[in-house]
């Protein structure tokens, strides 16, 4: 092999080890971040927010998103930009009362939201927001959208809307598909 090809074939190698490491990193930066955050949630005070989780957080936990059935808890933060979706899910429309306007959330398709995926029709999720209301949604569609033409989001129906890039095992970020689950309030199970 001479050697300009093995420099290529040694900075490909070192290229794709960086590509893995900076993968695992982020990976272990995102499920660090919900521990942390879960623990200011667990330690907050009645009525109060809950503390920073880490002392130099430019974020705020907003509000606890659930699926049940997949065992799956993300806490979602205040609101969507680069800096809080490096940490969990974001509100893209704020968390409003039972039966405003749609809450839509917002989070990254291979890591806080890669369980979208598995997500079918019928499948509760809960949110709970700061105050301790819990709001139970039934997961009514999935779709795959291009954004290209601007997202068309219902606001009028209390429905809650998850937002993620799509395809789900893209090896590049962006593009302009997105994958989007649609779910309408839904009674307690077991309640009336």
């Amino acid at each position: 092999m001479t050697r300009a090809r093995l420099a290529l074939v040694a900075a490909l190698a070192v290229g794709g080890c960086l590509l893995a490491a900076k993968g695992v990193y982020l990976d272990a930066k995102a499920s660090l971040a919900q521990a942390l955050i879960g623990l200011s949630w667990g330690a907050r005070e009645p009525g109060l927010p809950p503390r920073r989780p880490w002392p130099w957080a430019d974020t705020r936990v907003a509000a606890r998103l659930s699926a049940p059935a997949l065992g799956e808890t993300r806490y979602v933060m205040q609101d969507a930009s680069g800096e809080s979706l490096a940490f969990g899910p974001g509100l893209v429309l704020p968390v409003n009362d039972p039966g405003d306007a749609a809450l839509v959330i917002a989070g990254h398709r291979d890591s806080h939201f890669s369980f979208l995926r598995r997500l079918r029709t019928g499948d509760r999720l809960v949110v709970e927001d700061l105050a301790g209301r819990r709001r139970q949604y039934a997961v009514s569609a999935t779709a795959v959208i291009d954004s290209r033409p601007g997202l068309s989001i219902p606001r009028d129906d209390g429905a809650l809307v998850l937002v993620t890039c799509w395809p789900f095992d893209a090896l590049l970020p962006g593009g302009p598909m997105r994958f989007v689950v649609h779910a309408h309030p839904a009674e307690e199970e077991g309640g009336t």
